[in-house]
């Protein structure tokens, strides 16, 4: 759940060395500095940090194309887990883009955390991608959440 200390606010280009380090934390195969500063330079995106004791905890970066939004990269530092971090941003990212929009996003299918996080806020699985991540030649789960389906997370989310 919200913590009182945890604020969510737009990501800064000042941000990137802790993202940085939280993205090779959380993820085998990380994103580029280089890959952030071209999600933080499109004037149309939403890009978040979450921040607790001054410090980012987690992050958020959503990208617009067209009429369709897409949740490119979402990550909370490993530590500060299951706090409802990752529900704070998604709820503001939705609040910034609109809760009528469409979004769509690719999620490992083993990652069984993040895909019970999504379908609290109404993404449903809509098919895969094959081999779509390098390091393990693993499939995508590629999920929608459209204005039929959207929903608010429970309580325990």
């Amino acid at each position: 759940m919200n913590t009182p200390s945890l604020t969510i606010r737009p990501l800064g280009y000042s941000d990137l060395p802790q993202v940085i380090a939280i993205e090779r934390r959380a993820f085998p195969t990380p994103w580029s500095l280089a890959m952030f500063l071209l999600e933080l330079s499109k004037a149309s995106g939403v890009c978040l940090a979450a921040i607790e004791e001054r410090r980012i905890v987690g992050y958020l970066v959503c990208s617009r194309y067209a009429d369709v939004w897409h949740l490119m990269n979402i990550a909370v530092d490993p530590p500060a887990r299951c706090r409802g971090i990752g529900t704070a941003l998604l709820e503001e990212m939705i609040a910034r883009a609109g809760n009528d929009a469409s979004y769509t996003l690719e999620v490992r299918p083993s990652n069984s955390p993040a895909i019970a996080l999504y379908e609290r806020f109404g993404f449903r699985s809509a098919g895969t991608r094959r081999r779509y991540y390098q390091d393990t030649g693993e499939d995508a789960v590629i999920m929608w959440r459209t204005a039929e389906t959207a929903s608010t997370p429970s309580a325990s989310g």
